[in-house]
């Protein structure tokens, strides 16, 4: 196994060949500070997600972790699964940041950082809180649109939003705004969504006033104004045909001023028989439209979010990305930032709005054999009875909300720290898929007697099991799967709203000239 010096790997990550730069800490290390390209994959779940990320096996994998082995054992897990060009990083996380390379903090860094940029070479207008509320208070119409995911939105909103993912927006826009002197103003939590999507629908030349709300419904509150929570508006589900036309039309604009490669399905059939580059099929229509059928093999990434988190999808760097949709303008619009980004996107022109032969069934998730045996919930005192050891594998927040009295908790990288002896019967209360893969290593660990518990809290209420809180176990350093970061910014949390957007404002100026020189936008 090949361990890499940092200063090997930072030149490759941009170098335009195929790379994939795995973080294999768990969530809260790796929103502590990581570089700047980095994927997280989490070791306690990577099984479950690497095929999906990494789907060409012979693509070359370089693993980072804390310094600390896991990243050895994460190799293994990804060998055994048939990845064959597997490197560590030296030193992981600790020895990047010795060999003078920042790490950063947060997630979702090149999408966010790019946001920024954007703003700062398009010069995308946009509205403060105040002035927005001023102008809607002094009897002007104006039309917000929340770029968010609709799940976000119901969480919480500005009132008078109406959802509409950034994706969506040109698509669905003829709906919502009937002429073309109404201000349109996105707005999303923060500041990445508001602008990208203001900046989506300019991309559009509409001669409609576009304003991206500065610092989304954070700055609301952070002005003095009160959310809404629960709301339910949406764009009209149903798009009639002079809009779809205008869409095509919209989207054959944007390819052409932009240069948007197009692909038809020869090339995508070769592309896809090609073993020498990893290729991401991503259908960037909504959930309920690619559930109604889509191209076989394609994964669905709604087309706003691919752009703000595009590392939740693509984990190598250099792969070839092919947008699908019906009328071209998602797929186009969404291919034009992930370009801008330095992503080999394309589009694929085939409408799935009339295209036959699709398919309802998603690619298949990763499968993780079950080899324990199962406990029921009326069993468990009998067995620790006997002196088995309880291990709740349960995310550490959520062992504090509630978990059964006897259980101590255990996450997959650390299971070493527990101690457990190896005579000793090990019960794992945990979803299946998960505690077959911490029982991969207590394997090694020379435990053989391992079972699973099935159910979950409320299960195990119902079967008169002692539950218990631990507000303040795990501890915080041990929560190693939970960002504290800024976590309570829309919970009301103010103080943490102004960190977390003094964070992304100051994102450009950690930069250094290989990581913001990615981003390819004109003026």
């Amino acid at each position: 196994m090949t361990n890499l010096d940092p200063r090997e790997i930072k030149p490759r990550l941009t170098s335009g060949e195929e790379i994939a730069f795995l973080d294999v800490r768990e969530y809260g290390q790796y929103g502590e500070g990581h570089p700047f390209f980095a994927v997280n994959l989490p070791y306690s779940r990577l099984e479950l997600v690497a095929e999906a990320r990494l789907p060409r096996k012979t693509a070359p994998v370089v693993l980072m972790d804390d310094g600390d082995g896991v990243a050895e054992r994460a190799a293994r897990r990804l060998s055994d699964l048939g990845y064959t060009d597997v490197s560590l990083c030296a030193g992981g996380a600790p020895g990047w940041e010795a060999a003078g390379f920042t790490l950063f903090k947060g997630v979702n860094l090149p999408s966010k950082a790019f946001g920024e940029v954007v703003e700062e070479v398009c010069h995308t207008p946009r509205l403060t809180a105040q002035e927005f509320e001023a102008r809607r208070a002094g009897g002007e119409r104006l039309v917000l649109l929340d770029g968010r995911t609709p799940a976000e939105f119901r969480k919480m909103t500005i009132p008078g939003s109406v959802s509409c993912p950034n994706a969506e927006l040109g698509h669905r826009l003829p709906a919502l705004v009937s002429d073309d002197e109404t201000p349109i103003v996105v707005n999303c939590a923060g500041r990445t969504r508001s602008i990208i999507g203001a900046q989506s629908l300019r991309n559009l030349g509409l001669k409609n006033p576009v304003y991206a709300l500065e610092n989304g419904t954070q700055g609301w509150e952070l002005a003095g104004f009160e959310l809404e929570r629960g709301a339910t508006r949406s764009y009209p589900q149903e798009i009639a045909p002079e809009a779809q036309a205008r869409s095509r039309e919209a989207a054959g604009r944007l390819r052409a001023e932009h240069a948007v490669p197009v692909v038809d399905r020869a090339t995508l059939e070769a592309w896809r028989a090609d073993g020498s580059r990893t290729l991401y099929v991503l259908d960037v229509r909504t959930e309920e439209e690619y559930a109604a059928g889509h191209l076989a093999g394609a994964r669905h990434a709604p087309g706003g979010q691919l752009v703000q988190a595009t590392d939740q999808w693509v984990a190598v760097r250099g792969a070839r990305i092919v947008l699908t949709d019906d009328t071209g303008l998602r797929a186009a619009s969404t291919a034009l930032w992930l370009r801008a980004m330095g992503h080999d996107a394309s589009v694929l022109d085939v409408d799935l709005g009339a295209e036959p032969g699709l398919t309802t069934e998603a690619p298949a998730e990763a499968a993780v054999p079950a080899t324990l045996p199962a406990v029921e919930p009326g069993g468990l005192a009998s067995l620790m009875g006997e002196g088995a050891a309880l291990v709740d594998l349960s995310p550490g927040m959520a062992y504090r909300d509630g978990h059964i009295a006897a259980a101590r908790w255990g996450i997959r990288p650390r299971l070493g720290a527990l101690g457990l002896a190896p005579d000793r019967d090990i019960v794992l209360a945990a979803p299946a898929d998960i505690a077959e893969l911490a029982a991969k290593d207590l394997r090694e660990q020379g435990c053989e007697r391992l079972h699973r518990l099935t159910g979950g809290p409320d299960d195990w209420r119902a079967a008169g099991l002692d539950m218990a809180a631990t507000p303040e176990t795990p501890a915080d350093g041990d929560c190693i799967d939970y960002l504290f970061f800024v976590h309570d910014r829309h919970d009301g949390n103010l103080d943490a709203a102004r960190g977390y957007l003094d964070w992304e404002t100051g994102l450009i100026a950690q930069m250094d000239a290989q990581e913001s020189g990615v981003f390819r936008l004109g003026g």
